[in-house]
């Protein structure tokens, strides 16, 4: 298939550049082939059962925005992609003229680091040296900023802070959200257990490659990028017991969703943690997940070819035409879908 396969036209005021007032009050889509229906999130238990698992992703969003510059006077950016260890992390960095190994790099704050080595388009940062008693978790926490994503035009505030983040996130690692999850209320939840529904959970810290553009216009010929993932035993064996009762997987979020179906490649959740670059495009045969939650996402995207692979190609391009048409807002902070597989 091509790029423009996945093409779609999006007027610019449909994309939310802000949350809803309130948690959980988004519209939801429900997509089920050549069915569409709007409904509001609030109504998710009515399509749901005891029983059914829905699978979170727990990641915690960091501040992964750095800003600085060179011993010599240029200006930098760094963006955290990956936190190796307590004081090394991979970052993208823009600048003037890309820093050699063993350049020093001041950001404000007060905070040095050293790049320590190229790894493709990333570079290696060491913070150890000036910073030993400082974790690199602990140092964005200080001075980093919220990496929200290119397409919101307004500088983080402490509003962002709290709602770009899920009501569970608890491990820190992310530089974009799991935006699916963005709708979940701790109420909603309870409902939801109270129904009989289980509510697991896995990691997958998302990295800035969520957003990197396809640059080719045969969509076999581009290359994933890299995310680690860790489905816990808890999570594994409510997912089996599900699959061996007839009940229902349900991804929140296309980053779950990647997670269990590349850890099921060769047999159901037969690798549960390590590092995938999983590449989900029509022509995919499911292995795990039954339904999908997710939000509405760009033009020409990995993702949008993964909810196609999903969904149905044709099925997803009705479905956007309709969200276009009902004025549903678009994106991170957007509203949501749940997608029915295609038969």
């Amino acid at each position: 298939m091509q790029i423009s396969d996945f093409d779609y036209h999006l007027p610019e005021h449909l994309i939310a550049q802000f949350p809803p007032v309130t948690r959980g009050t988004s519209r939801l889509l429900h997509v089920d082939g050549a069915n569409l229906a709007d409904r509001v999130f609030t109504e998710l238990p009515t399509f749901l059962q005891a029983g059914d698992v829905l699978v979170f992703n727990d990641t915690k969003v960091i501040k992964a925005r750095l800003f600085g510059e060179k011993a010599s006077g240029g200006k930098i950016e760094a963006l955290i992609e990956r936190v190796l260890d307590q004081h090394q992390a991979l970052a993208h960095i823009k600048a003037s003229k890309a820093p050699k190994p063993g350049t020093i790099l001041h950001f404000q704050g007060g905070f040095t680091a050293e790049m320590t080595e190229r790894q493709g388009d990333l570079f290696k940062l060491d913070f150890s040296d000036a910073h030993a008693d400082l974790t690199v978790l602990d140092i964005l926490e200080q001075s980093g900023l919220l990496p929200l994503p290119p397409y919101i035009t307004h500088v983080p505030d402490e509003e962002d802070a709290k709602r770009y983040q899920t009501v569970y996130a608890r491990d820190p690692g992310a530089v974009a959200a799991p935006t699916a999850g963005l709708h979940f209320t701790d109420e909603l939840l309870e409902q939801l257990r109270a129904m009989g529904v289980k509510t697991q959970f896995l990691t997958l810290h998302v990295g800035a490659g969520t957003f990197m553009p396809v640059r080719v216009d045969n969509i076999a010929e581009h290359v994933m990028h890299h995310e680690r993932y860790k489905i816990p035993a808890d999570t594994q064996a409510a997912i089996r017991d599900a699959k061996a009762a007839g009940k229902r997987v349900i991804a929140v979020g296309t980053t779950s969703l990647r997670a269990l179906e590349a850890s099921s490649q060769q047999g159901l959740l037969a690798e549960p943690e390590g590092d995938t670059n999983i590449f989900i495009k029509p022509g995919y045969q499911f292995q795990v997940v039954d339904r999908l939650i997710t939000n509405f996402h760009l033009p020409k995207s990995t993702l949008l070819m993964l909810v196609a692979a999903f969904a149905g190609h044709d099925t997803m391009r009705a479905a956007y035409e309709h969200a276009v048409a009902q004025q549903y807002r678009f994106f991170s902070y957007g509203d949501s879908m749940l997608l029915e597989p295609q038969r």
